[in-house]
C-alpha cells in the first residue's frame, strides 16, 4: 500500500529528475489503475481548469510548464496525452504525472494518446528508456499496462470535448464513445483508434490520414459533431503546432501543444490553455528550458572489467 508520505517522497524524488524503485513504481501503478478504472471514457472535468497538448518525455519542459501555469494540487490540469516517446525523459515525465494522480485525484486528468501504446513505446524510445534505467522490462509493463485504463476523452463542464488526436466517422455521439471498450492495446483501426489518431484539415467530410491511421476531418464534420452534442468547442493536441496552439474552423477547434522546441530542434513555443470559471480562454506560450538542464545523464553501464 503508498502511503500519502510514501507519495509525497516520490514526487519529490521525481520531480528532481530522479527515479524511483522497481518495487515503488509497481506499487505506484496499482494505486493508479484502481483509481484510473473508475474513470469515464467521456471524463468529466470541472472549471476552472489548465489543458496542456503533448509532452513527449521532455521532463525539463514539463517543469517549465508547471512554473508557468501553476503547480499541481493548486492548478487544476488536463493533460491531452502523448507523455511518452522521443525525449530524454519518458520514464521521469510519466511517473511523476501518475504520481500527482494518485495524489490529487481530482486535480489532474490524463487521457490516452496514440503514443499510449506498446507497440508505438517500442519503436519511439519509451521501451528502450525502461530497459535502459532499469534495466529489465518490468517497469515499461507496469507502466503500459495503465496505458489501457487512461480514459479516452474528457468534457469540461458540458461545453468543450477534449481529446488527444479527434473524431471518428464511426462515431456521432458522446454517448458511443462512453460505451466503448477502452481497456485494451490501442487498435490499428476503428473509433478508438480514430480519437488518438485524426487531424483536422481544410477539407470538406472525411479523407484518408497520411499517417495510416484514424482520419483526416472538416469544418463541417465539427459542426456536425459539436452541434449534435451541444459543444463549443472540441479541443486536441496530436498535431506540432510552431505558435503553440492554432484555432481552425471559427473557433470551433483548438491545437494546443505543450513540447517547446519539440524534440529539442524543432524551435517552436508551447502552449497551454487556461479556461475559468465563466469559460473564459486564455493561453499562456513558453519557451523550452535552457539546454544544459535538458541533459539529463542516464544510468551508466559499468566499466567493463580487464584482467
Amino acid at each position: 500500500m503508498t502511503s500519502t508520505s510514501d507519495l509525497d517522497r516520490h514526487i519529490e524524488k521525481l520531480r528532481r529528475c530522479e527515479l524511483i524503485k522497481e518495487s515503488e513504481v509497481k506499487a505506484l501503478c496499482t494505486k493508479a489503475r484502481e483509481i484510473l478504472v473508475e474513470e469515464a471514457n467521456v471524463q468529466r472535468v470541472d472549471l476552472p481548469v489548465t489543458i496542456c497538448g503533448d509532452i513527449h518525455g521532455q521532463f525539463s519542459d514539463l517543469k517549465e510548464l508547471f512554473k508557468v501555469g501553476g503547480e499541481c494540487p493548486g492548478t487544476n490540469y488536463l493533460f491531452l496525452g502523448d507523455f511518452v516517446d522521443r525525449g530524454f525523459n519518458s520514464v521521469e515525465t510519466f511517473l511523476l504525472l501518475i504520481a500527482l494522480k494518485v495524489r490529487y485525484p481530482d486535480r489532474i486528468t490524463l487521457i490516452r494518446g496514440n503514443h499510449e501504446s506498446r507497440q508505438i513505446t517500442q519503436v519511439y524510445g519509451f521501451y528502450d528508456e525502461c530497459i535502459r534505467k532499469f534495466g529489465s522490462v518490468n517497469v515499461w509493463r507496469y507502466c503500459t499496462e495503465i496505458f489501457d485504463y487512461l480514459s479516452l476523452s474528457a468534457v469540461i463542464d458540458n461545453r468543450i470535448f477534449c481529446v488527444h488526436g479527434g473524431l471518428s466517422p464511426s462515431i456521432h455521439t458522446l454517448d458511443q464513445i462512453r460505451t466503448m471498450d477502452r481497456k485494451q492495446e490501442v487498435p490499428h483501426d476503428g473509433s478508438m483508434c480514430d480519437l488518438l489518431w485524426s487531424d483536422p484539415e481544410e477539407i470538406e467530410g472525411w479523407s484518408m490520414s497520411p499517417r495510416g491511421a484514424g482520419y483526416l476531418f472538416g469544418a463541417d464534420i465539427v459542426h456536425q459533431f459539436n452541434t449534435a452534442n451541444k459543444l463549443e468547442l472540441i479541443c486536441r493536441a496530436h498535431q506540432l503546432v510552431m505558435e503553440g496552439y492554432k484555432w481552425m474552423f471559427n473557433e470551433s477547434l483548438v491545437t494546443v501543444w505543450s513540447a517547446p522546441n519539440y524534440c529539442y530542434r524543432c524551435g517552436n513555443v508551447a502552449a497551454i490553455l487556461e479556461v475559468d470559471d465563466n469559460m473564459t480562454k486564455h493561453f499562456k506560450t513558453f519557451e523550452a528550458a535552457p539546454p544544459d538542464s535538458n541533459s539529463i545523464p542516464v544510468k551508466r553501464s559499468p566499466p567493463e572489467y580487464f584482467l
